[in-house]
């Protein structure tokens, strides 16, 4: 990828965004992730077993590092402490996207075209909210999904625009697994999670939530 295109990439907006304290998180993190030369792709503030933030990043060829992740968390964690977004102490993950990945940009659905996606609307299409299928790619500013999910007589291609959508997402399927892989030899590195931190003194840890 040419220094443009990263560039071109790396201040792409997302169209899919949380809401409620993620949001919050979400508006601290992503200045912090640009400025190291990463983008975020997502935030979830999960309460079970304690507080967890889990800040999934990558960088705009779409690899991320366990050092990567560590770096991540050694430069948010302190800003994170100063802007005070959560109210009680947490366990602060910083992660690749994984290989069953969240789209949220309008190039995540060009770059997995061809893929099997879950879709979910924040308003219904044509009576329904739930989308599964393969991704064909994008239209303007909506992605077209062939479903495999559609009963008889009902239209097989649909658009979804990119924006109206909650959330969007790869399933995991064997040939979704041998790209990551090949596109991980190619990087050199795989996707792992990484180091995290807690807030005001709180839990800690490195790895997946455990």
């Amino acid at each position: 990828m040419s220094d443009t295109a990263d560039a071109t990439v790396g201040t792409e907006p997302r169209l899919i965004a949380e809401l409620g304290v993620a949001a919050r998180v979400a508006t601290i993190a992503e200045p912090v992730l640009a400025g190291l030369g990463y983008r975020l792709v997502r935030v979830r503030v999960s309460g079970l077993a304690g507080c967890t933030v889990q800040i999934m990043a990558e960088r705009p060829d779409g690899t991320m590092t366990i050092e990567d992740c560590e770096t991540v968390s050694r430069a948010l964690s302190p800003v994170l402490d100063v802007e005070d977004p959560i109210d009680r102490a947490y366990r602060l993950e910083i992660s690749s996207p994984g290989i069953d990945r969240p789209l949220v940009r309008r190039s995540d659905f060009g770059r997995f075209a061809g893929h099997v996606v879950k879709v979910e609307m924040a308003a219904p299409i044509e009576g329904r909210r739930r989308f599964r299928g393969v991704l064909l790619g994008v239209e303007h500013e909506a992605a077209r999904v062939r479903r495999d999910d559609a009963a008889a007589g009902e239209p097989t291609d649909v658009l979804l625009p990119i924006e109206d959508m909650a959330e969007a997402r790869l399933v995991l399927t064997d040939a979704l697994v041998a790209e990551s892989l090949k596109r991980g030899k190619q990087a050199g590195a795989s996707g792992e999670t990484g180091a995290a931190g807690g807030k005001n003194g709180g839990a800690s840890g490195g790895g997946s939530p455990r």
